[in-house]
């Protein structure tokens, strides 16, 4: 269960008493969960649920290990502190113009430094209307892999996330949820055959407490990458007890 934060909450205070209340209301599970708060808060945010299992995450990164790209943040930087990062976010490659290729670079960066990418693919409403669903993400996962050898050992997870459904409060259909979620179980196993079952799939798109249950009885969907829900302790917590049923 990966919550992104976006940028959220307003100010430092509020990231680390939410980071708190997350790690107290979920202690009793047993399910992983990873929080991808603002960069700079990670190590705040790191240091508040030391004592937790929670693991922490990014929200992005730069392909490269150094350089002249000024406001990124490198694979290298985030090592220490962050255990993952999401890559390929709707937003990214809505907002900031990034590219197949550039996923596949970032996933590449990484894996190289042992940092698990969680992937988003999915496709738009206008995409889906014309049917081309299946196309959107096959393209966009082929090409998020087309850097890695095998699967086995990247801790690479992938989040199908319908951009149609985020953000909206109009979340997938557990069918629909589960329709993208088996075609990039069969990607995977394209790729590598041996791994597939073990990669981690994640839905993403207005995961909310009262519709998880159902998200989570889908036989390919293996968590979630919640973005609204997770900026409420108790929502988010109630999503992760969900996952644990």
């Amino acid at each position: 269960m990966a919550a992104n934060w976006k940028m959220n909450p307003p100010d430092r205070a509020t990231a680390l008493a939410l980071a708190h209340a997350v790690a107290t209301a979920t202690a009793d599970t047993d399910v992983d969960v990873v929080l991808c708060p603002p960069a700079v808060w990670l190590d705040a945010v790191a240091a508040t649920v030391q004592d937790s299992p929670i693991r922490i995450g990014a929200q992005n990164l730069h392909a490269s290990d150094s350089g002249a790209f000024t406001g990124e943040l490198s694979a290298p930087m985030l090592l220490g502190v962050a255990d993952y990062v999401i890559v390929g976010h709707s937003e990214r490659r809505r907002l900031f113009g990034e590219t197949d290729a550039d996923v596949a670079a970032k996933v590449g960066a990484a894996v190289a430094h042992g940092i698990a990418p969680i992937v988003a693919v999915g496709e738009s409403a206008e995409e889906r209307r014309a049917g081309q669903t299946d196309q959107v993400i096959s393209r966009q996962v082929r090409s998020a892999l087309s850097g890695l050898e095998l699967l086995a050992g990247s801790g690479l997870v992938v989040a199908y996330e319908p951009v149609w459904a985020i953000g909206t409060g109009d979340p997938a259909s557990g069918a629909d949820a589960q329709a993208g979620a088996a075609l990039i179980r069969r990607l995977l196993a394209e790729h590598d055959a041996a791994a597939a079952d073990a990669t981690r799939v994640l839905y993403g798109g207005s995961v909310a407490p009262e519709l998880a249950s159902t998200c989570f009885a889908q036989p390919d969907i293996d968590g979630a990458l919640v973005g609204g829900a997770s900026l409420d302790a108790e929502a988010f917590a109630a999503i992760v007890r969900a996952a644990a049923r």
